[in-house]
């Protein structure tokens, strides 16, 4: 058993076919819409070029509101606890209940600074009924950025804490953008190339987009949400389901969507996934927690009913759990987890070499591991015996139940949420864990807010549609989640998914960085991309 064995056995439940999740394409017109996005107010000017990268491949930017008048910027300000709060003690944030909010805009305004308090309000969705997020404190409206970093460090020396933010990033619908967003086209009628994911040469470790194109991809854009923080887990592990080249390499989080590819470009699916494994002696087997990630750290939740603080998605949550077994392949990295329990390690035949704790360490050619923390330790010894075989098997399903067995040529990335689904909105940020109890703020900042985004889906023609959306600069404003959704109808999506944004956001075509990616630092490194290979023939 070598590092494919979660790919290895098509009599398994993991490997064979895309099936259950991939329907025929349908035969409807495949003409693009050719409306206006739904963004900001009517009539604003809207321009759209397209050029055809390689036969069944075609780029199209749209510019929207290029000519709109500038916006104002300001100073949101932290607002703590406060002695009227629910909550006193709560650390600052963004958004609080109306009587906190009050009480700091009357200390600043008391300490001569022009506050305002602003109600915020969030549409409703599909799975969330939206209304009051909460109130934000904001000071003064100044015609540039510099302007409002000085009344910031002017705020800073009188004790107060906050940001300097563009208001064309809130999320008015009246504004009058601009908004840039690149579409990548893949039609599978015309499309002679191959489609993948790629995570570079281990998961452990990040690469930029541009690096990962830089294997022969005409095209490509960032993947899914992976870890970041080293005490969140291994910096450039997918943070939710990672199937490449059939390999499941990253179990979901469980019941979250993923964007389902096949090498030829057709049936691209959107698919709510969970997954059980199991490691199986001579006699008996053992459930296992995961795969390829660090033992104990459950990046975005949506585990096992032990997790702790939930078993439920909680995004941008690492979720903790002292007792698991996790499989490792050699994918992973140069080595293994280290830290107490116990591990064993497998040669490519799938026999146990040793028994090593504390665990972690290289893996032997063609080899793979399964490591053991907590109660697990005592299971995996009784499993594991040196010289004999002990093999992991796993079982993906959709959200109907129904199993799922990726073929060499399918790959599957992570997302959320759900954007579109047959045709029709369904935005589903409560299903997957962008709904935090108690904290309004990280809904504002993440869902409500505009943001750079990545998106993904299917047309109703059939096509694979990649999107990026520039953000958080003054030349491009970003999207909401909401405003993502309507996004991809408009460009005819029949089904789409939200990936990593953010900093993340990132389109290559032909080997360069055609889009603004928002980090100070320029692109950023990824956990996976989604590639667009050349013609075979």
């Amino acid at each position: 058993m070598n590092s494919k064995w979660l790919g290895a056995c098509t009599g398994l439940a993991l490997f064979a076919v895309v099936g259950a999740l991939t329907a025929p394409a349908s035969s409807e017109p495949r003409q693009r819409p050719a409306h206006a996005l739904p963004l900001g107010a009517a009539g604003l000017t809207e321009t759209r070029s397209t050029r055809t990268l390689q036969p069944g491949v075609t780029l199209t930017r749209i510019v929207r509101g290029a000519d709109a008048p500038a916006l104002a910027w300001t100073v949101e300000v932290s607002i703590p606890g406060g002695v009227t709060s629910p909550d006193p003690d709560a650390p600052p944030t963004a958004l609080k209940d109306r009587a906190s909010a009050d009480e700091l805009a009357a200390d600043l305004q008391e300490d001569g600074f022009d506050a305002r308090v602003e109600e915020v309000t969030a549409p409703a969705v599909a799975d969330y009924a939206g209304g009051t997020l909460g109130w934000r404190v904001r000071v003064g409206k100044f015609d540039s950025q510099s302007t409002g970093t000085s009344e910031r460090t002017r705020l800073r020396g009188a004790g107060y804490a906050g940001s300097v933010v563009y208001t064309g990033w809130d999320g008015n619908p009246t504004d009058r953008g601009p908004w840039r967003i690149d579409v990548l086209t893949i039609d599978p009628d015309r499309f002679r190339g191959g489609l993948k994911a790629s995570y570079g040469s281990d998961l452990e470790n990040r690469e930029k987009t541009s690096e990962l194109a830089a294997a022969g991809a005409t095209a490509a854009v960032n993947g899914g949400f992976f870890v970041l923080d080293p005490s969140a887990g291994a910096p450039g592990d997918p943070a939710g389901v990672g199937v490449y080249d059939g390999r499941l390499l990253s179990e979901p989080v469980n019941g979250r969507p993923g964007l389902v590819m096949r090498d030829s470009g057709r049936h691209s699916a959107v698919a709510r996934l969970r997954w059980k494994g199991r490691v199986v002696g001579r006699d008996a087997s053992q459930p296992l927690d995961g795969v390829d990630r660090v033992p104990g750290l459950i990046r975005n939740c949506g585990g096992t009913a032990d997790d702790d603080p939930t078993s439920l998605p909680l995004h941008d949550v690492t979720c903790t759990d002292r007792d698991e077994l996790v499989a490792f392949t050699a994918d992973y990295g140069r080595r293994t987890p280290q830290g107490d329990g116990l591990e064993a390690v497998l040669d490519a035949r799938g026999r146990v070499l040793e028994l090593r704790s504390p665990r972690g360490g290289s893996l032997p050619a063609g080899g793979s591991s399964v490591q053991a923390t907590g109660t697990r330790v005592a299971e995996l010894a009784d499993l594991a015996q040196v010289g004999r075989p002990l093999r992991m098997e796993g079982t993906l399903r959709d959200g109907r139940g129904r199993k799922v067995s990726p073929s060499p040529a399918t790959s599957i990335v992570n997302g959320g949420p759900e954007l579109v689904r047959d045709g029709r909105l369904h935005v589903t940020p409560a299903t997957d864990g962008m709904v935090q109890p108690g904290n309004a703020s990280f809904y504002y900042g993440w869902v409500h807010k505009r943001n750079p985004r990545t998106l993904a889906g299917v047309d109703t023609a059939g096509r694979t549609v990649f999107v990026t959306a520039d953000g958080r600069s003054t030349d491009a404003l970003g999207l909401s989640i909401p405003e993502s959704a309507a996004v991809a109808r408009a460009l005819g999506l029949r089904d789409a998914v939200n990936l990593d944004g953010g900093g993340s956001t990132t389109m290559v075509v032909d080997g360069e960085v055609i889009n603004n990616p928002s980090d100070a630092a320029g692109e950023r490194p990824v956990g996976d991309a989604l590639l667009i290979l050349p013609d075979r023939g």
